[in-house]
């Protein structure tokens, strides 16, 4: 009887809307977690940049500072158009996105803040390799078992960029700090 009135149910058009109006998307946790700390972490990176941008100038003489300053500005513009497309696809799947950085991510930026000269230099450059290397083991570990297709496009086509910026930064702190003289 159960299966009569299934079948009729069906047969008289009772599922009918069902079929024409598509099921909401559902995300995973997963899914929401990366496109939530990817966005804090493109917020992180776009004040940290600024920070560097600010915090330097030509006039210092240091070479240090002129890579951190151009470091700066190229981070805040990849990281503005990283986050534009984290915003894009987080509005298309319905996940809110938070107002600003982590309270840690936050705690880092101010104690930066509060550093000068080859001080900042030195701190600014480990805090960005330390945040893209944890950017990079996030993005991999969405591109290999994120469930939604388009968060997994977000974290393949943002993953070269990630690690150009770790490429960038080891070779700044490399030449950054003096090799150690041989006595």
């Amino acid at each position: 009887m159960i299966i009569l009135l299934a079948v009729a149910v069906t047969v008289t058009g009772g599922t009918a809307g069902a079929a024409v109006s598509p099921a909401p998307q559902t995300v995973s946790q997963q899914d929401k977690d990366f496109l939530v700390q990817a966005h804090q972490a493109n917020l992180a990176e776009i004040e940290g940049g600024k920070a560097a941008e600010a915090k330097t100038s030509d006039s210092e003489g240091r070479e240090s500072a002129q890579t951190v300053r151009d470091l700066g500005e190229r981070f805040v513009a990849d990281h503005t158009n990283l986050d534009e497309s984290v915003r894009q696809v987080a509005d298309k799947l319905g996940v809110k996105l938070p107002d600003q950085p982590t309270a840690a991510q936050r705690e880092q930026l101010d104690k930066l803040g509060a550093l000068s000269g080859a001080d900042f230099d030195k701190a600014w450059l480990s805090e960005e390799l330390e945040g893209h290397r944890e950017t990079l083991a996030a993005i991999e570990k969405e591109v290999g078992s994120g469930s939604s297709p388009e968060v997994k496009k977000l974290a393949t086509d943002a993953k070269p960029v990630v690690e150009e910026h770790i490429d960038l930064l080891l070779h700044a702190e490399e030449t950054a700090t003096p090799a150690p003289s041989e006595s």
